[in-house]
């Protein structure tokens, strides 16, 4: 079946893929990542303050095929292997917004092992899957595309695409369940230990041998009923519409998602966008209330510092692939349950830079890492009591002309099928108090914890 005038499809192949594209009207979003099939990915983009549009959301099922890579140069395998895959897929007849995309990301450390840990089986030190099927939602349209890699590739393209055509046209809108509930929280470390493992570092950070690390915790959610991941991003999304979205399915292993704020990086031929988001604070139960807390953290002398440490470092790691980099005012960025301090960061690529390169250059900033960078990873390599696979690093997207963007896999949480493991980090500096850091935590879990309680 040939799709004809309004659904006239765009393809073309290379010597061992094949992209096919049409037009389509936007379907239930929820029914459609909720009918595909891993690995499954969904991204939806953020929506800075004042922006009334509507964010572009893009969700894909299946793989055409799967890059991994492990240890140092990990970055460099991915881009490398990119680069070979696009270039069989490269044509100048599919509309941008069509485009297709490798999704994915990182490990925090190039020394992640999933072997070793439970929680992140099936997730390598990279990994970024070119969908079988992507949907890409814009304000103005919806954009349906199929790849496929190998022997017959472009007639596996086709009925890729004709087949979820019909089928996305004739899906339903699927009723929002009702919250998994949670039966008992774990925490990783508890209290105790976490006032131990803070105390060691301001002693390090004291002593000189550190300006900042950042500490995680880990809590596992014990849930009464399956968690459904579609309906946790479903209400992620009505919560949290300033935050990116995101969803790593693997083939195997469970569902790495979130809602975060922050911004690594984004590349838009030779401009480059990024920030820094360190400093927080509670929300106010009046507007009043709020206002008096954002002040407080501007004028916080300790959430000050530990912000513009993380400018400071941004700056520098893009000094040698920018120029003319340009730091915005100093602001507050709100969010439902916490308040951070921000500050827009912008430059120009000097060469013709992928955006991996950019990646590997900014992760891991000093809002998830520390300073110094060696220092920090050892601290938080020897002081942490799990293995922190892909939270807090890079998750996104990118195509190829090298554009793309990522975000930092914070507020994020990975889901089997009665359990959730959540994350959060402490920016700890010399003045650093245990216990205060330890409720700022709490406040880092909520939302994920509201969407399961």
């Amino acid at each position: 079946m040939e799709p004809t005038g309004s659904e006239a499809t765009m393809a073309q192949a290379g010597q061992n893929g094949a992209v096919q594209t049409c037009q389509v009207e936007p379907p239930a979003i929820r029914a459609v990542l909720h009918s595909f099939e891993r690995p499954r990915t969904a991204w939806v983009d953020i929506r800075h303050d004042g922006d009334s549009s509507a964010p572009v959301t893009v969700i894909a099922g299946g793989s055409a095929t799967t890059l991994t890579a492990n240890g140092t140069d990990r970055f460099t395998q991915i881009k490398q292997r990119a680069n070979d895959l696009f270039a069989d897929l490269s044509g100048t007849n599919i509309s941008h917004e069509a485009r297709p995309r490798l999704f994915g990301g990182f490990a925090f450390t190039d020394t992640h092992n999933p072997d070793t840990s439970e929680t992140w089986t099936g997730y390598s030190g990279a990994e970024f899957v070119l969908p079988a099927i992507q949907l890409v939602i814009t304000e103005e349209t919806a954009w349906l595309t199929a790849a496929a890699v190998g022997p017959n590739a472009e007639l596996t393209a086709r009925q890729r695409l004709e087949t979820w055509r019909d089928r996305l046209a004739a899906l339903p809108e699927l009723a929002v369940g009702t919250r998994p509930g949670v039966r008992e929280l774990t925490a990783n470390p508890e209290r105790d230990r976490w006032r131990t493992q803070v105390e060691a570092a301001t002693d390090r950070i004291k002593d000189g041998h550190l300006r900042k690390v950042v500490l995680a915790q880990s809590v596992r959610a014990s849930l009464n009923n399956r968690a459904q991941v579609t309906d946790i991003l479903y209400r992620l999304g009505q919560d949290y519409p300033n935050c990116y979205r995101f969803l790593f399915e693997p083939q195997t292993g469970g569902a790495f998602f979130g809602a975060t704020p922050e911004r690594l990086v984004k590349r838009t031929g030779t401009q480059v966008e990024t920030e820094a988001l360190a400093g927080s604070i509670g929300r106010g139960e009046t507007e009043a209330e709020d206002d008096q807390l954002a002040q407080e953290l501007l004028d916080s002398e300790k959430n000050a510092h530990e912000h513009q440490l993380v400018v400071d470092t941004v700056r520098n790691q893009l000094s040698s692939l920018t120029k003319d980099v340009h730091c915005g005012e100093r602001s507050i960025r709100r969010l439902a349950n916490v308040q951070h301090i921000h500050t827009p960061i912008t430059a120009t690529l000097t060469h013709d830079e992928h955006i991996l390169s950019l990646v590997e250059a900014l992760h891991p900033t000093p809002a998830v890492g520390g300073l110094p960078p060696a220092e920090a990873l050892a601290t938080i390599r020897e002081t942490e009591a799990f293995e922190r696979g892909w939270y807090a690093a890079p998750v996104g997207w990118f195509d190829a002309d090298g554009d793309g963007e990522f975000a930092v896999a914070i507020r994020s949480g990975i889901a089997t099928d009665r359990e959730v493991t959540l994350f959060a980090g402490a920016g700890i500096v010399a003045d650093s108090e245990p216990d205060r850091e330890y409720e700022e935590l709490q406040l880092k879990y909520r939302p994920v914890l509201n969407e399961l309680e």
